[in-house]
Formats: C-alpha cells, sequence, structure tokens
C-alpha cells in the first residue's frame, strides 16, 4: 500500500528487529496506519520533494513488543505510527534540522 508517492506502509513497517526476533510489526489499529499516511504526507514526502534526494526509513512503526525489543520509551511516538527514524546521506543533518523546523515551526 503507497502512503505517497515515495513511500509504502511496507517501508515503514520493516524491521530486522522484529524479523530476528520473529515479532509481527502489523499495527492492530487502522489508525495507526492513517497516522502513517499523515507522517508520509505531511512530513517525509515533503522532505523527500524537497531535497529531490532518496530518504531512508531506519525505523518506522514499532508494535508495543518490537518497541519494548529495542529498548525504546512505552510513550514512543513510533507505536502510535507517528515517527520515523531517518537516513539522509546527501545532505548534511544540520540544513536538514534547520529545513524541518523552518518548515514546522509549531514543533521546536
Amino acid at each position: 500500500m503507497k502512503l505517497s508517492e515515495n513511500f509504502s506502509l511496507q517501508e515503514l513497517l520493516k524491521s530486522s528487529t522484529a524479523l530476528r526476533k520473529g515479532i509481527d510489526n502489523k499495527p492492530a489499529d487502522s489508525s495507526i496506519v492513517t497516522n502513517l499516511q499523515v507522517l508520509c504526507e505531511k512530513v517525509l514526502q515533503p522532505v523527500r520533494t524537497h531535497f529531490a534526494k532518496p530518504v531512508v526509513i531506519n525505523s518506522g512503526y514499532r508494535c508495543p513488543k518490537l518497541n519494548k525489543a529495542v529498548g525504546s520509551s512505552s510513550k514512543s511516538q513510533h507505536t502510535k505510527g507517528q515517527a520515523a527514524d531517518i537516513k539522509y546521506l546527501v545532505y548534511q543533518i544540520k540544513n536538514l534540522q534547520s529545513t524541518l523546523k523552518t518548515t514546522y515551526p509549531s514543533t521546536n
């Protein structure tokens, strides 16, 4: 399922830790898929489009069991489909942070 022009649901669910530990990382609730779509449409796709360079998802959605397995906070936005850790190799991270702060000033 495509969540935006360049991002798929599978990409946001993929986890090497889940595969290694046999954890089913599928969302239990459709609201999580909706949140992932909003994340892609409002944050990830605009970054991808603005810089015209690929954005690699290191970690997207994490079910509670996976989130615990990676040692993350039980309050992590990843468990709600509202966060993604990305790798953006082509652009300096400070420039990316600056652009995100300018684009989304209310989240600073």
